[in-house]
């Protein structure tokens, strides 16, 4: 039986000094691009009809038993390192609140391309079709792939002609819903420290912990601060471990763009490695490479800095710092994690996977290999053997540098999900989502209006997802 969906509004009790109430653009049309009705079924709304889906996500008419009025959220954040106190949500908002049928999670329905709010900054508040395609592909992949990312719930064509300096205007605009857990970000203890608004920030780490931390419910308070930010520290560096492991590249990783929950959101110039290369950036813009793939470590690791920060007024240094650096030996498990269940082995222990880990980067580092084509070669470790020799790259699994990978390799079991009897392992190459892909895709729904490329790359990526499932390193 389907269920109804379960609305909340609690991120209305944090008070009026954490958001605005804001009014949805009126869109001259709302036409219907994709909607995700997996994700759908999780929050109690797959029977809603084609015109009711577009009324609430298109038109923004209140769910029921969340907000009447959707909530511009306030926060500041460090861009490029570099701190800027006049952000927030400027051409997006949190729409509605509810709870996920089948885990119980409080998930966020934000929104990008809904108008402008009074952190707009003189921008029209829109989102480019093309802004739109690029996310739902880029969530879609992330998720079939392991990561905790954020999901495209819903796109929706708007009907104007937007200019934008880094496309071909005027272009075809969009309004995107995203299903997200939380939307609380680094950059919004950051406005609060700035304005040394301890009362809001004390009760923003106890929204947080009641919200997506309530294991630490019970702590003491001098406890609670420490722990929280030890959770988040922990959870971030999972994420932060998932996205080296699926070669993926967030492109614009500020403080802004931190969730606590440590759950991946708000992709704009995202790339996927071609080939191994630690210095492989996804915004043009980035130009020092300062969020390049292999930076990307730091970069997180910089980001809870500032958190920490933050909640010193809260706690003191020294009880926060030894949180803080949870972040390396975290994220050291959990690569290792993610590498070995990419690869659809059994775990062998920090040790063994440690070295298998070093090994794996070794050969990556010295062959430059197709990232993903090696994954999908060696799934089942040496199971996969004789299959690996059917690859395009074959030639490099016989150097000096894949041997040491290959000893590693010796000794793993595939999992009992690696699941090499799957459709998907038959094939020559994986799916994969390159830049010329993703043009390739987009370039006959401009011309054209041709969608017929965006929903076989989706069919595939389930078809990639559904190899994967039951074996990617994933967490509650």
């Amino acid at each position: 039986m389907p269920q109804k969906f379960s609305g909340s509004t609690a991120h209305a009790n944090l008070g009026p000094d954490f958001f605005d109430p804001v009014t949805a653009a009126d869109f001259p049309k709302t036409i219907l691009r994709y909607r995700n009705q997996p994700w759908a079924e999780r929050m109690g709304l797959e029977t809603l009809s084609d015109e009711e889906w577009i009324n609430h996500f298109g038109r923004f008419a209140p769910l029921p038993d969340s907000f009447q009025k959707p909530l511009a959220l306030r926060y500041h954040g460090h861009q490029f390192r570099s701190y800027n106190p006049d952000i927030g949500d400027g051409r997006g908002f949190l729409f509605a609140q509810g709870f996920d049928h089948i885990d119980g999670t409080l998930r966020d329905f934000g929104t990008k391309g809904s108008g402008t709010t009074p952190w707009s900054r003189g921008g029209d508040g829109r989102l480019t079709l093309k802004g739109g395609v690029r996310e739902v592909l880029a969530t879609s992949m992330l998720e079939a792939l392991g990561v905790e990312t954020s999901k495209s719930f819903s796109l929706i064509e708007t009907g104007e002609a937007l200019f934008r300096g880094d496309e071909p205007s005027p272009t075809r605009s969009s309004v995107l819903v995203r299903l997200s857990h939380s939307h609380i970000r680094i950059g919004t203890f950051q406005r609060l420290d700035m304005l040394d608004d301890h009362a809001n920030m004390a009760r923003l780490v106890d929204h947080c912990i009641a919200h997506y931390y309530p294991q630490l419910a019970d702590l003491p308070r001098a406890e609670r601060v420490p722990a929280f930010l030890g959770a988040v520290a922990t959870n971030v560096a999972r994420v932060t471990a998932q996205w080296i492991a699926a070669g993926f590249v967030h492109g614009v990783l500020n403080t802004d763009n931190t969730n606590i929950t440590g759950e991946s959101f708000d992709y704009g110039p995202w790339r996927f490695l071609p080939r191994y290369d630690p210095q492989f950036t996804a915004a043009y813009f980035d130009e020092n490479g300062l969020y390049a793939f292999g930076r990307q470590p730091d970069t997180m690791a910089w980001n809870l800095t500032r958190l920490a920060e933050c909640l010193v007024p809260l706690s003191t240094v020294s009880a926060l710092e030894p949180e803080l650096n949870r972040f390396w030996p975290a994220f050291q498990a959990a690569l290792a994690g993610s590498i070995v269940s990419r690869l659809g082995l059994i775990s062998r222990g920090a040790e063994a996977d440690g070295a298998l880990l070093a090994a794996f980067f070794g050969f990556m580092q010295a062959e430059k290999p197709l990232y993903e084509q090696v994954f999908f070669d060696w799934r089942g470790g040496p199971a996969s053997a004789e299959r690996a020799k059917g690859s395009p790259q074959a030639d490099l699994y016989s150097g000096a540098a894949f041997a040491d990978f290959s000893a590693a390799l010796n000794g793993y079991e595939p999992s009992i999900s690696a699941n090499l009897d799957h459709a998907y392992f038959k094939r020559t190459h994986p799916r994969t989502m390159l830049i010329e892909e993703l043009e390739a895709i987009w370039a006959p729904i401009a011309e054209n209006d041709d969608w017929s490329g965006l929903d076989a790359a989706l069919g595939d990526i389930d078809v990639m997802g559904a190899a994967y499932r039951e074996a990617i390193f994933t967490a509650n």
